[in-house]
């Protein structure tokens, strides 16, 4: 679509794998998903973000937790990654149920020659520094097996992350699909390819936040279980360019509107997050605190077992 080239995938073998490995996760818990989807309430695209109070708006220094101490009253268990007979994808199911929300790097990239492209989600993204702009994603697989996505990066050595929000979602949730080689990931979804002024590849028109990043560097990981095998790569990405949408930004440029970004985020499984609240809470002054916290007696010396 509007002359971009077709998007090159991964050789058929390379396919293969990441099917059997889709069905080795089974992300999916639902025998018939649109059945069971069916029966929930429709989307409600009228719901507006909003401020509410935090939990316990009168919070005070050594309070603790706001449920009164529920908590407590429950027992952990310790988990061993590697316990003999645990397999990887657990370790894996686990991390991406507990470690939430996550923010969804949408990457859109070009091939070096300029004649293939890639946009893909990922799910193992974040904003590391902003003098200069840092950015990690993860991508899974070694350096030597890399996919389209990671090889157009490694050899292009640019990339643009979009932020996904809702009115796209399904389109950035289809481009993760288990297409056959060559088909192009923006004619499937429809998305729309806009122009960069420091990188080659395209930013998603309809993303309201996106990033041209150059590759700093990336970082290979092997396995603790498999030792000599290749599970993943993290690329460091330094922002070299914004792009925002008008209506989405301050006049000082500086900061993006929640409600109009509305960002999706990533959840355990095959589960997304939809921000429709917020709270605000201001980073304490000591000067302040210590004025409450004195007279209870807690301001103490840091012990090492503290």
């Amino acid at each position: 679509m509007s002359g971009e080239p077709e998007q090159q995938k991964h050789d058929p073998s390379a396919h293969e794998q990441m099917m059997d490995s889709e069905k080795h996760v089974q992300r999916n818990p639902h025998p018939d998903f649109k059945s069971v989807e069916s029966t929930r309430p429709p989307w409600t695209p009228n719901t507006t973000f909003a401020f509410t109070q935090t939990a316990a708006p009168t919070w005070k220094p050594g309070q603790g937790g706001n449920d009164a101490g529920a908590s407590l009253q429950h027992n952990h268990i310790d988990i061993d990654p590697y316990a003999e007979g645990r397999p990887a994808v657990s370790n894996y199911k686990l991390l991406i149920s507990a470690i939430i929300p996550r923010p969804i790097g949408f990457l859109s990239m070009r091939s070096k020659d300029g004649r293939s492209t890639n946009l893909a989600p990922f799910s193992y993204t974040q904003l590391v520094n902003h003098d200069p702009p840092v950015f990690i994603v993860g991508f899974a697989g070694g350096l030597g097996q890399a996919k389209d996505s990671l090889r157009n990066l490694l050899e292009s050595g640019e990339c643009v992350i979009n932020i996904v929000s809702e009115h796209y979602i399904e389109a950035a949730n289809a481009t993760a699909v288990n297409a056959p080689y060559g088909v192009s990931e923006w004619a499937l979804t429809g998305l729309t390819p806009a122009g960069c002024k420091d990188v080659k590849a395209s930013r998603v028109k309809e993303a309201i936040f996106s990033i041209e990043g150059k590759l700093m560097e990336t970082k290979e990981f092997e396995s603790r279980a498999t030792p000599g095998k290749k599970t993943g790569v993290l690329a460091i990405i330094e922002g070299v360019r914004f792009w925002a949408r008008e209506d989405a930004i301050n006049e000082d440029r500086n900061i993006i509107n929640p409600a109009i970004l509305r960002p999706m985020s990533r959840l355990g499984g095959i589960t997304y997050g939809r921000l429709t609240e917020g709270i605000e809470l201001p980073r304490p002054d000591w000067d302040e605190m210590r004025k409450e916290a004195e007279p209870e007696g807690l301001v103490k010396e840091k012990l090492d077992s503290q």
